[in-house]
Formats: C-alpha cells, sequence, structure tokens
C-alpha cells in the first residue's frame, strides 16, 4: 500500500500524527457530507425508503468489514457510550460478582460499569498496568488472564489500549471468560479501521467502535457488535423506527411489541441520519476496498524505523509484537522532560496527543516517511 495522503485536505504545514484523537477527512467522505446536508433542501424527495435502505447498507458494509456474517446483528449507534450502555442495561449483576476492567480504560468504558455495579452491588475489579518495561504487553495480558475468576461477570477492555497502544490478547481473554460464563465487551474505537478485528475468530459478545477516528468517518456516529448474549435484550431507548414492521409508516399508530429483527433493537433513534450514515459509509466502504490488513502493514513499514532511533536515544516504547503500529506511546526515559518535549514539539508544527505518562503517536495512511522523520529530529534534537 502506498500513501493516500492525496485523498485528504490537510494542512500541509503541520504533521498530523494524531488520529487517536480525531482523524482527518477523506474529501470524499466530506462530498458525502455535503449531498447528505443538501437532501433536506428538497424533503418532497426523502422518501419512507430511505429512512431504512441506507443504514442497511452501512450495517452490511461493517460488517463485511469485521467478518460478521449474520449483518442483522449490527447495530447504528452515537458512540462508545451508547454501545456499552446497551450491554450495561442487560447485564444480570447480583452483590458480590466483578466486573473486570484494565487499568487507566477510556472513561467510555468505565462509567456504565461503575453505575451498575453500584447499583447491584457488584465489585470493580481494574487490572493496572504493569511498570514500564520491554515485557509490559505480556504482565499486562497474564494479570488480566490471572484476575478472571469465577466470580467475574464481564470483562470490559479495548482491542489496544487508547494511551499507547498495548495490544489484549482478546483470543485468551476470550476463551477464559467462557471458561467462567462472563460477557467480554470491547471497546474498538481506536483500532477498528486499521487493526485486524474478526468477530468469528474472537467471538465478543459485543464490539463497539466510534466512528471519527480509525473509522475515518463523522463524529456522532458509530457502530456495533451484539452477540447472542444480548438477543432479546432491553434498549436503553425506545424508538419507533427499531420496532417491527416500523417500515409501514400507514400503520405506525398500531403499535407493535416487538423489535426489528437480531441487535437493531439497540439501534440509536434518529439512525438513519441523513448527513452521517452516507459520510461512515464511504469512509467504511474506502477502508474494505484497501483491506484493514494493508493499513496495519502500512502504519507498521512506517515506525518501524523511527521506533528503533527512539529507543536508541533512551525513550521506551513496548515491543512490536505487544502493540498496535497504528497507535503506541513513547514513554520518556530519565533525562527526558515532557515540558521540553511538548514545546519542541508544538514548535514544529507536530501534532500527537499526552495520555498518562505517554506521547501518544498515532499515525494513519495520509503519514509518509517524512512526517515520522521530523518527530524523530524533534524529540532526539
Amino acid at each position: 500500500m502506498n500513501s493516500q495522503k492525496h485523498l485528504f485536505n490537510l494542512d500541509p504545514n503541520i504533521t498530523y500524527l494524531n488520529c487517536a484523537y480525531m482523524s482527518p477527512m477523506m474529501k470524499t467522505v466530506e462530498e458525502a457530507g455535503h449531498k447528505g446536508l443538501l437532501r433536506k433542501r428538497q424533503p418532497n424527495e426523502i422518501g419512507a425508503e430511505d429512512f431504512f435502505n441506507e443504514a442497511e447498507e452501512l450495517r452490511q458494509a461493517f460488517a463485511q468489514f469485521v467478518n460478521v456474517t449474520e449483518p442483522n446483528r449490527v447495530a447504528i449507534v452515537a458512540s462508545a457510550s451508547y454501545g456499552l450502555a446497551n450491554v450495561a442495561n442487560n447485564l444480570k449483576l447480583t452483590s458480590g460478582d466483578e466486573i473486570l476492567l484494565v487499568g487507566e480504560q477510556f472513561p467510555s468504558n468505565v462509567y456504565s460499569w461503575r453505575k451498575v455495579a453500584a447499583e447491584s452491588g457488584a465489585n470493580i475489579i481494574t487490572v493496572p498496568a504493569p511498570p514500564n518495561s520491554l515485557e509490559r504487553g505480556t504482565e499486562w495480558n497474564t494479570k488480566i488472564l490471572n484476575a478472571i475468576s469465577p466470580k467475574t461477570k464481564l470483562v470490559a477492555c479495548a482491542h489496544a489500549h487508547w494511551s499507547d497502544g498495548t495490544l489484549f490478547d482478546l483470543k485468551a481473554i476470550r476463551k477464559r471468560t467462557n471458561e467462567v460464563g462472563a460477557w467480554l465487551a470491547i471497546d474498538g474505537t481506536q483500532t477498528i479501521g486499521a487493526l485486524p478485528f474478526d468477530i468469528e475468530e474472537i467471538q465478543p459478545d459485543a464490539l463497539i467502535a466510534s466512528g471519527y477516528k480509525s473509522l475515518m468517518g463523522p463524529y456522532g456516529i458509530g457502530m456495533a457488535y451484539y452477540g447472542p448474549a444480548l438477543d432479546g435484550g432491553v434498549p436503553i431507548e425506545e424508538n419507533w423506527i427499531n420496532r417491527y414492521k416500523s417500515e409501514d409508516f400507514r400503520n405506525l399508530v398500531n403499535y407493535s411489541d416487538d423489535y426489528q429483527p437480531g441487535a437493531l433493537r439497540y439501534e440509536v433513534g434518529g439512525h438513519s441520519n441523513f448527513i452521517l450514515v452516507p459520510m461512515l459509509l464511504e469512509a467504511i466502504r474506502v477502508l474494505n476496498s484497501w483491506g484493514v490488513e494493508e493499513v496495519q502493514n502500512y502504519c507498521k513499514q512506517l515506525v518501524h524505523e523511527p521506533v528503533r532511533q527512539l529507543r536508541d536515544a533512551g525513550f521506551i516504547i513496548e515491543k512490536e509484537d505487544h502493540r498496535a503500529s497504528n497507535i503506541f506511546g513513547i514513554r520518556l526515559g530519565e533525562h527526558h522532560d515532557m515540558a521540553d518535549i511538548k514545546n519542541r514539539l508544538q514548535e514544529a508544527n507536530v501534532f500527537v496527543s499526552y495520555r498518562g505518562d505517554a506521547v501518544r503517536i498515532s499515525p494513519n495512511v495520509y503519514n509518509e516517511t517524512a512526517d515520522m522523520d521530523l518527530l524523530v529530529k524533534t524529540l532526539t534534537r
């Protein structure tokens, strides 16, 4: 795969290594949004079928992307927190049960669990990251697996940690949760779109991904997969379009207690959004045409040599096998100063994020060798 920088409208005077904060928008995604916005000029041209057809295309495109064999297990949601709240709303807990989280997880994958734990008397068990070492990823995954017990009712984690890209061994975690009868809910916001994920291989109970990061879509929309454990569950809202036969506008007042099939009961109200849906659909279509393996391989080749150079300069970066290449953390050595690092990057117009004690770097297909060279030069001068 070659650089796709020409597909974006990035400012040529900056170096953007911050996709984990928010991706830039592809030109075709922007055009899809413009067209969607203009549709409401002529509302007479928006038919009843338009509330359903493009949303179904989006579900099918996402299903293809993460290998879901039943597209009606895919739901359109507003955000990661919305998608995870549906899971929390259906998790059966009693006093003494445990919900397992990883340390310094993104808040959207924490607050719903804290709420249901407080309501039920369940306990939140947090597995903190081990001290910085070259085996951090291995040690962290071992600690997570050891913390899963017969009391565990749910493990909520990401594919890669949002602060530094540490990879979690989802296959091993799934195997262990199956042994104790616990659910597995995954926040894939930082990786879905840039790191391969296969529903059939991992078989999570839920996978949630906001659309505005590695999925290259707009803000305010995301995608969710809900497995068989959530079948027949209770959604967090009751909207008309999620009800059975809502396609028949003439009979909407013949109220139905039944829902649309599969996971469609969990979709956000207004999910037919004529602006956001075509934008995310276009983004996922492009990603499907590239292949997510190609995106990750591009990032891996892009960062391999710069990571070696930074390590030689005394920076601490997780081993390649235990982190993603589209998002990784640079931790400082004893002779580095974070305030000085921030000033240097700001002066050089290099855009990154700072999460915990890490400088978070998150490149993508619009980045080129010159971007990484400037990062290394700025950090090591």
